[in-house]
């Protein structure tokens, strides 16, 4: 009986393993795929992205309207509305958003705050508004979320009135809490249309609600005064800044460092961005070339020279922009070797100055019996991609065959 115990226990158990083994893939074989979803939805993505014909393209996004991959795809989405309002069917546009918001993601506040965003890109302000109003008929609760992408959409519309009674009335009558967000968004908006003093006026009102500036309210408005020409505005808002404890961040020097430039202060941009190494924000690209520019234009080569070199010794590269205000100031102050050196590494880089500066590099070559020099620029020139007009090309080609 003991026998036959065992042969039963381990008979089973031998069944069992053998029964697994065959049921476990090998690492040869495919595994099985459902072609489902791939047959359905992935091509309704591709030809969306496709398909240029406004009705046809509105009709393909139509039937694919349950379609959860397109629906929840936020690029396939903007792509649409974006091609529509270009081909001016706004009609399309409205009919395909209002189909989106009785959907069960239409109980989602993100999903109704993109739908509230497309209609602002579509520039169907109206639209917009009255989706973020009428957001409870979905069973959407409103938070400062929405209401900030509703105010953004606004404030396209350049409406100083609009926007200020919006951010004043619809807080109250929905019970929302509006955050700094909301205040950034009236004060850039205000600063764009040239309102600097309106926009001034709101971070003094919201300050007394309790909502504290940051720093890009503040770098905001500086940007806006400085260049309105308001620079005691600009220094004072600066001097506040600092007062309330606010630390300025890479934009705010930036800002700054243009300003100072732009004022021939060329040794105070340098000092100022000395100090953002001492608080341990390093500068970026903007900010040596703005340095650069500013050596560069208060004739101060030898100290352009030394910011381009501690530039590359902290671990930039130089770009585009910074090679460019190398050679064209190296070329007017009658450097033409240097300027040759860095012109050549920018263009082998297919980052090539401006066809001005160019002429003005050959010209200087050639007067100085660097012909050879002048030729091999020239050649380099031929290579850019994309290509010179051929009349840029002889404009250059002429300049080394004047004697």
């Amino acid at each position: 009986m003991l026998a036959l115990r065992l042969i039963r226990k381990f008979g089973t158990a031998t069944h069992a393993i053998t029964t697994a083994a065959n049921t476990i893939p090998t690492p040869f074989a495919k595994p099985v795929r459902k072609q489902t979803a791939i047959g359905s939805e992935e091509p309704a993505l591709v030809k969306l992205k496709a398909e240029r014909d406004p009705e046809k393209l509105f009709h393909l996004f139509t039937a694919n309207s349950q379609n959860r991959l397109v629906i929840e795809n936020r690029s396939a989405f903007e792509d649409t509305v974006k091609r529509l309002a270009a081909a001016g069917r706004f009609d399309y546009i409205e009919n395909l958003l209002e189909q989106q918001k009785v959907l069960p993601q239409g109980r989602r506040e993100g999903f109704i705050v993109r739908i509230i965003m497309l209609y602002g890109k579509a520039g169907m302000t109206s639209h917009a508004i009255d989706t973020f109003n009428n957001m409870h008929l979905y069973g959407c609760r409103r938070t400062v979320k929405s209401f900030n992408a509703a105010l953004k959409v606004l404030t396209q519309t350049c409406d100083s009135t609009a926007v200020e009674s919006f951010l004043k009335e619809v807080p109250w009558k929905f019970g929302i809490e509006i955050d700094i967000f909301s205040v950034n968004i009236v004060i850039k908006a205000f600063c764009e249309i040239g309102k600097l003093e309106k926009a001034y006026l709101v971070m003094v009102e919201m300050e007394k609600f309790g909502l504290r500036p940051d720093v890009y309210t503040y770098t905001t408005l500086l940007s806006a005064a400085y260049k309105d020409n308001q620079s005691e505005i600009g220094n004072g808002l600066w001097n506040l800044m600092l007062l309330k404890g606010c630390l300025p961040n890479l934009a705010t020097f930036n800002v700054r460092i243009q300003f100072l430039v732009n004022n021939g202060r060329a040794w105070a941009a340098n000092n100022l961005m000395g100090m953002m190494w001492n608080i341990r924000i390093p500068p970026d690209l903007v900010t040596y070339n703005l340095v650069i520019k500013g050596f560069c234009r208060a004739g101060y080569m030898e100290m352009a020279k030394r910011v381009y070199s501690a530039l590359q010794y902290k671990g930039h590269k130089p770009n585009l922009q910074i090679y460019q205000t190398m050679i064209h100031y190296l070329c007017y102050g009658g450097e033409f070797d240097l300027a040759y050196t860095i012109c050549k590494d920018s263009m082998s880089k297919n980052w090539f100055p401006n066809v001005d500066t160019i002429c003005k590099l050959l010209e200087g070559l050639r007067m100085t019996g660097e012909l050879s020099k002048a030729i091999y620029i020239l050649k380099l020139a031929k290579k850019r991609v994309p290509p010179l007009t051929a009349d840029q090309l002889d404009a250059l080609s002429s300049i080394l065959q004047r004697r």
